[in-house]
């Protein structure tokens, strides 16, 4: 494993890549920085999906749809280390238990905050949410925009893409998907 210094000397030797001197006023503090705020933005590595999941309540007979859309969520791009930034729309039918919205905002973080990609984040949210809710259904769909098509390639500025897993009668049965889809389309608060 290693260590933070280590880690910091490696963003150093990076940065005399790029600029020659690394030691210049600028980028003294530099190889420190992005250690700290890379610490924040890969946090989804000490996430556990099981113990977001795990406090749940009792659904009193709700048998209908629960989505949270519009999630914002930020992630790095395995290939490239660039940023790509979008909207998580999470959806599962309950059996007996409902677990908090903020744990659904906290499963996406929980994947987004690794390097990845964007199919492996809406799989990943896709095989928790039935691991350890066990609904009749659950539905993820991101919809992002990438670094790496803007700023380098084919540099396609306003490309977005879009993935999604359906589980369950999400996946069995058309109606209930289609009610979803009309959920996340209609109009915003």
């Amino acid at each position: 494993m290693v260590n933070k210094n280590e880690a910091e000397m490696a963003v150093k030797t990076l940065l005399e890549y790029l600029e020659g001197d690394a030691n210049r006023e600028g980028l003294i503090k530099t190889p420190s920085r992005v250690i700290e705020s890379w610490d924040e933005i890969f946090s989804g590595y000490s996430a556990d999906p099981k113990e977001l999941l795990q406090s749940t309540f009792n659904g009193e007979g709700y048998d209908g749809i629960v989505l949270l859309r519009d999630i914002e969520f930020h992630s790095t791009c395995e290939h490239h280390l660039q940023p790509f930034s979008g909207r998580a729309h999470i959806a599962y039918i309950p059996v007996d238990r409902i677990v908090g919205i903020s744990k659904l905002a906290r499963i996406v973080d929980a994947h987004a905050h690794r390097l990845q990609n964007q199919e492996r984040i809406t799989k990943g949210i896709a095989d928790d949410l039935e691991e350890h809710l066990q609904p009749l259904g659950s539905a993820v769909i991101l919809e992002a925009s990438h670094g790496c098509m803007r700023c380098r390639g084919v540099r396609k500025q306003n490309s977005v893409m879009t993935t999604s897993a359906m589980r369950g009668v999400f996946f069995d049965k058309p109606e209930p998907r289609q009610e979803l889809m009309q959920l996340i389309q209609s109009r915003p608060l």
